[in-house]
This record gives C-alpha cells, structure tokens and sequence, in this order.
C-alpha cells in the first residue's frame, strides 16, 4: 500500500515510525516543508530561561532517522495542491523549484497548526516576533540576548511559560491579555489571581481586559509602540502567543471541516474522505468532558493519534478515546496541572456544575516538611460525574491531574473518586488521598444540598440484608 504523510512533526512523526514498525512493507513517503522533524515546542520557555541548554534538544527523531527506517523522506517539500477525487498530490522542491506529482492510496493530513496572527497594524514589523517552530525559537532567543524590554501578547499556557522565562534571566517583562483572566482556558478567576501575583511578585508588569490594536514604529527604531484599549507602550521587542490555528487548506472543499477550518473525523481518525485520515493540530478531537468536538492543539494529542491512524489506515482496531486536554506548567516554584472543564467553561456549556475547593498540605504535618496543597474540582451535579480539576503546589502533583483525567474519561462520578483505591504511605500522602478528600468534599456538599445519592453495593460484594 501506498501512503503519503503531508507534515512530520509530532502526530506525523509518531504515525511514520508506527507503520514502518508494524508493516514495514509499507510504501510510504513523507512530505515536509522544513527540514527538522519532531521538534517540542513545549521545551522552547525552557531554553529562553537556560534550563535546557541546546535547542537541538528538543527533537526526538531526524529525517535520516525514518530514512533509515524505510520511509522515503523528502524534507524542504511543499505540497502545493490534494486532489482527493484522483488520489494525487502536487509538490514543489523548495530547493531546485521542480513541482511534480505523486499519488497514494491513504494520506494521512498531520500538517499542524501556526500561530493564530491577529490582524493587527504592524504585525510584520521585524520586532513583533511569533514561536511555535524551532526557526521561530531561534529568532526570539536571539532578539531576547539583544533587548531588555519585552512584551508578550496573550496570557494562555506559552505566553505566562514566556513571561516566568524571560523575567527570570534580567528582562523587563509586560504581559497583555484581551481577557479578564490569564490561563482562561485551564483556570477559574481564583487560580489566575493567584498566577497574576506570582507574576508580579517576579516584576512582571500584567495588563488584563487590555487588547492591543497596533505595532507602530519602524524596523530601524530602537523600540516598537503596542496601541492598546488602555493606551501606549513601548517595548524592546513584542512575542505574540495569541492561540492556534489548523493547517487545512490543502483540503479545502474536499472533506467535511468544523466552521473554523479544523478537520472532523470519526473515532478511527478518518475525514469523510475514506482513503484520507488526519491526526493532531489539523483536526477536532473529542473533549470527553463534554462528550463534543474541540480544537484542542496539545502534543500529546498529537502523538497518541498519530500513533492509532498508523494502525487504523489498515484496519479499524484502535479507536480514539477522546481528551481532557490535561496540562501542567511550572510557574516559579509551583506546579499548576489542570484537566477538564473549568467551572466558568462549564456553565457557559449548559452544564449543571458546581465545583469545590480542597486546602490543605499533600502529606501530614507531622512529617519533616510538607507543602500547601489546593485542588478545585469541577463536576456535573445532575450526575455526580467529574468534569475537572485544577492542582497547585510547590510539591509536584502534578500526577494527580493524570488520575483525575482518567475519571473523567471514564466517566466516574465524585463518590468513585471519594472512595476509589490509592496507596497510603505518610511519606507521600494520608489514609484519604488528597483526590478522595477533595471528592469527599463535593459529596458533602450535595449532601448538603440535600442532593444525596443511595448507598452503592460493589459488584462481586453481597448485601447482607439481602437473602438468597
């Protein structure tokens, strides 16, 4: 079989290695714009800050790796045109100029995202910088050992990683956010006020419900001016990290997308087009919160469906089991790991929510030393299910948010979660886990509620009072 890859970064790189090891018969040929494959660009803030020391780190594979391997790989290729109706594609040689075609039997779209660019005044001016790809990350490591004063535009999960990175290496840092909260898409109003003091505690200059209109001043100037709702400034160099957008205009008109361009598949990874299959940035996944579509553009989405189309284009045996978007980001000397729905997401979608807040330490306070610990647990009060959670701790808990996200994908409810099974050791935690504490909580408070739920008999467990 015949199957052309189109993008070789994390969902493209995981599908090529994949098929070349289980069916390594397989004609594949793997199609790329640049020439480094697989680069993390989680690990970016990290090199910003001098944590990692080489950016080349961050790449876990090689076009000579999947050589190697079997695949043909023709990195610094751009696909011009998909033709779906004819199986072919057009490809242009970004070196030589030469454009050909080339044909498949299954085409697997892993061609990504970019970052989302506002239309902006002045956006291409050379100081307003964007990162996502490793040329990116070089660029902005170098403007940033040149200038001092630095405005990053957005607050999600990159643009605060920025602002710790930056703010710890001498630089003068302002951060500007349309919204009322930073982390909206991870965290309630509480958990970003926290955030926003530790930002400021470390001189970062935070600017809320401030939307910037403008870049005025030109490539020769020695700062550039960002026109906000809330008046001028001036900064050395400007980092936008305003979101993502999917790349799938090579598929325009020819398989079914959602309103703003993201690839809709089925649960096997397929677009409406049967020989066609897409995974990663490119594509809507299943938000089990929800149980909905979401554009969720995480690599670790991206990896786990690059790995199961490499196994679905031959047979549907791996269906995807959707996401709870489960993130962490260490923010000074605190781990923050988030999963799910926030409560604001929540009700904004219909749901009937309510959350609860547990405070108090990871371990008992009669061991040598112990952190502060505050978890916020969202659920659905209709049906007890879990719907999310936010950890906090200068403790790394951040595992934690991986149980929780398990609860959710399984659809367990706060009382699962009150009394489900987990070790007791009093160097790591008390008799109650602290996650059976915090869903204790939210059961008392629909007791409370007068929101009671029955008595649950296990299965493989009999009632006494019951007779045979």
């Amino acid at each position: 079989m015949k199957v052309i890859i189109i993008g070789c970064t994390h969902a493209g790189t995981i599908a090529a290695t994949e098929i070349l090891k289980n069916h390594p018969d397989t004609d594949l040929t793997i199609y790329e714009r640049t020439d480094n494959f697989s680069f993390l660009s989680c690990g970016i803030s990290l090199y910003l800050e001098g944590k990692v020391k080489r950016l080349e780190d961050m790449f876990y594979s090689s076009p000579q790796e999947l050589r190697d391997m079997g695949a043909t790989v023709r990195d610094k290729h751009d696909v011009l045109k998909v033709d779906a109706a004819t199986h072919t594609i057009q490809v242009a040689n970004m070196e030589t100029g030469e454009v050909f075609n080339d044909a498949y039997d299954k085409l697997i779209m892993t061609t990504g995202s970019s970052v989302m660019v506002p239309p902006l005044y002045g956006i291409d001016n050379t100081k307003v910088l964007l990162c996502k790809n490793y040329q990116q990350a070089q660029a902005i490591y170098k403007a940033s050992k040149e200038h001092h004063n630095v405005a990053i535009v957005g607050a999600g999960y990159a643009g605060v990683e920025f602002a710790e990175a930056l703010s710890g290496t001498g630089h003068h840092v302002s951060i500007f956010q349309a919204r009322s909260q930073v982390l909206n898409n991870y965290v309630d109003d509480d958990m970003s006020s926290w955030a926003v003091q530790q930002l400021q505690k470390h001189n970062v200059d935070v600017h809320l419900e401030t939307e910037v209109s403008a870049f005025t001043g030109n490539d020769d100037s020695d700062q550039i001016t960002l026109e906000t709702t809330h008046g001028d400034f001036k900064a050395d160099m400007a980092i936008v990290s305003t979101g993502f957008t999917p790349n799938t205009s090579l598929l325009s008109g020819q398989v079914d997308t959602e309103r703003h361009g993201s690839f809709l598949t089925n649960r096997f990874l397929q677009t409406s087009n049967p020989d066609i299959y897409a995974a990663g940035d490119c594509c809507m996944v299943r938000f089990n919160p929800t149980g909905t579509p979401a554009y969720t553009p995480l690599a670790s989405v991206a990896i786990r469906q690059g790995m199961l189309v490499a196994h679905n284009i031959f047979d549907h045996t791996h269906p995807y089991n959707g996401t709870q978007a489960t993130s962490a980001l260490k923010l000074y000397d605190y781990a923050l790991a988030t999963t799910g729905l926030t409560l604001t997401h929540a009700l904004k979608r219909g749901i009937d929510a309510a959350s609860v807040t547990f405070e108090g330490t990871w371990r008992p306070d009669y061991m040598p030393s112990t952190d502060k610990l505050t978890i916020v647990l969202v659920y659905d009060k209709k049906n007890r299910r879990v719907l999310g959670a936010q950890l906090l701790s200068k403790h790394d808990i951040t595992q934690s948010a991986n149980a929780v996200s398990l609860a959710i994908q399984n659809n367990n409810t706060i009382d699962d979660l009150a009394f489900v099974d987990m070790l007791f050791q009093p160097n790591f935690d008390y008799p109650f886990n602290y996650l059976n504490q915090v869903a204790q909580l939210a059961v008392d408070q629909e007791a409370a509620a007068g929101r009671t739920k029955p008595l649950f008999t296990a299965p493989g467990y009999e009632n006494p009072d019951q007779k045979a």
